[in-house]
């Protein structure tokens, strides 16, 4: 039997992000060893009881509810993990952290910086563990980029560059609304790109590069009218299809963001480039573990960007996974972050980013859409 103190986990939504979330805690022990806390698949909560029978089948769930008020309820629950559309993050969130739970948030942390503050108070508030699923800064490259920039290596920044490209929503047939396709319903998501894919280009910028000061957007809906699977009807569509902002970091680099789910032959292409007086920085999901880095410093005529394969044991976290080499995946940062989680616990230091780390986010995702809508720059 294990010594590891349990950790009783209640899940709410068993879609893509449940499963990410469910895989992170069955494989963190396995990996990560020294942890004090051993995370337990108590109880999964879903709207669809087949659905939720299946999942809790499939993952191992010892539990199930279809309400996540009696979730919430159970004695033998000690911390609540949300992957549910964004309009009942702030609610799942708010009366979990009352009752004395832990609560973990899927991205982003709600619908608007209005709704997410009350989030933030109330984890504070009730003085319970939170973190936000932000979890590309637990790519090792990302985290090896965080190092490289705190070193002092870049000297000072003066830009600070990120896209985040798909294409699965070009076609007009595709309707809106409902499980599969809530985040093309602005009542569910509360924005497109901006909350979906920009606010984790967003997050890792501020971690990487310190606050954003002010922005100035534009915004397009290209497809003005798709069918609602809850009507059946042709309804307005009010979600950014695409969205692109320059701004204004509080270290004085300028800042160049886009987004879009319009762009032909790319899936998830997440890229970021970082320009320094010294040297700069970039690095590309589809090529997760590789970072590229220019040194200004190196001899003139060796100088030139190298290409770091991040598989190296004294690399970010993969001391904890295979020989020099091998390399890891998407997966791997859901572990990553349990495992952070779990370290905080017995660290008493927060997980980052917190609900109030992400409350900065939401921030700068809320001036990105007033500056789009009203053509003007807007502080953050």
């Amino acid at each position: 039997m294990s010594d590891k103190k349990p950790l009783n986990i209640g899940l709410v939504g068993y879609g893509f992000m449940g499963r990410t979330h469910s895989n992170g805690y069955k494989r963190v022990n396995d990996f990560f060893g020294d942890l004090a806390y051993r995370p337990v698949l108590k109880a999964i909560c879903g709207r669809n009881s087949e659905r939720t029978e299946a999942f809790a089948s499939q993952w191992g769930y010892e539990s199930t509810e279809s309400d996540w008020k009696a979730l919430i309820a159970r004695d033998d629950i000690d911390a609540i993990d949300i992957c549910t559309p964004n309009d009942s993050h702030a609610a799942i969130a708010i009366a979990a952290a009352e009752v004395g739970k832990m609560v973990l948030c899927e991205k982003p942390l709600a619908r608007t910086t209005e709704e997410s503050l009350p989030m933030v108070e109330a984890v504070e508030k009730a003085g319970v563990a939170n973190t936000v699923w932000y979890n590309y800064r637990r790519i090792p490259a990302v985290t090896l980029a965080k190092q490289i920039i705190d070193s002092g290596k870049l000297g000072k920044v003066f830009h600070y560059r990120a896209n985040f490209l798909q294409d699965w929503t070009i076609s007009e047939e595709l309707p809106q609304g409902g499980e599969g396709l809530w985040r093309l319903d602005a009542a569910a998501a509360g924005s497109g790109v901006t909350g979906d894919l920009l606010a984790h280009c967003i997050d890792t910028a501020i971690w990487l590069n310190g606050g954003i000061q002010d922005v100035s957007a534009v915004t397009e809906t290209f497809i003005k009218e798709r069918v609602h699977t809850a009507t059946g009807e042709k309804q307005a569509v009010t979600i950014d299809d695409a969205c692109i902002f320059h701004c204004h970091f509080n270290n004085g680099s300028l800042g160049l963001f886009e987004s879009t789910r319009y762009a032909r032959g790319h899936k998830a292409l997440y890229t970021l480039e970082i320009n320094g007086e010294n040297a700069s920085i970039r690095w590309d999901l589809h090529d997760l573990n590789r970072l590229e880095f220019f040194d200004h410093s190196d001899e003139g005529k060796v100088r030139g960007w190298r290409s770091i394969h991040i598989t190296d044991g004294d690399h970010p976290y993969l001391d904890k996974w295979w020989v020099p080499g091998l390399c890891i995946g998407y997966e791997h940062t859901f572990v990553h972050q349990v495992a952070d989680f779990l370290a905080s616990l017995t660290s008493g230091e927060p997980c980052h980013p917190t609900f109030r780390d992400a409350l900065e986010t939401a921030k700068v995702c809320d001036a990105v859409l007033a500056s789009a809508a009203s053509r003007e720059w807007k502080n953050v």
